[in-house]
């Protein structure tokens, strides 16, 4: 069993390059604890960048696992350089209803 997070951002127009020249440096330190980028597609038109994570086990298991990421030093240096530029976001856990 695993779990999906689906994360969606607003992103500030003008500043969607600054966040995509960015974001890479955070898949591997995601990966470090358990979690597998399944897909990152940037809709530039809209300003909006749309991604899913999952981590293997329950929704309990997710959130445990994603407190001790958010605490982590490793995140704490890939958020040194984040451009501050998410005007909002909608973070939610989804399943696939195909499978």
């Amino acid at each position: 069993m695993s779990t999906v997070q689906l994360r969606r951002y607003q992103i500030e127009p003008g500043r969607m390059a600054d966040f995509l020249a960015w974001f890479p440096d955070l898949a591997p330190v995601r990966a470090q604890y358990g979690f597998q980028l399944l897909f990152a597609y940037a809709d530039e038109a809209n300003d909006t960048f749309t991604w899913a994570v999952e981590h293997d086990g329950d929704e309990a298991t997710f959130r445990e696992v994603e407190a001790t990421y958010n605490a982590s030093p490793e995140r704490a240096k890939v958020f040194e350089t984040f451009p501050k530029c998410v005007a909002d976001m909608e973070v939610g856990f989804v399943r696939n209803v195909l499978a």
